[in-house]
């Protein structure tokens, strides 16, 4: 599972971009998860330019 830390997100849209299984949505001020269609393959993490994105235990 991902956490966003909406502190830091700039809503560029980076993470959106890169989820192979459409699992983030951008929204006018922030990024929505669907941690249902979620694959953990933390594409999301490494795009992020504001090291927004983490994964919870």
């Amino acid at each position: 599972m991902i956490k966003i830390n909406r502190s830091r997100c700039i809503y560029c849209g980076a993470c959106v971009g890169v989820c192979p299984v459409l699992a983030l949505t951008l929204k006018e001020t922030y990024v929505e998860y669907d941690k249902e269609k979620c694959i953990n393959c933390g594409n999301c993490a490494k795009a992020c330019p504001m090291k927004a994105i983490d994964f919870e235990k």
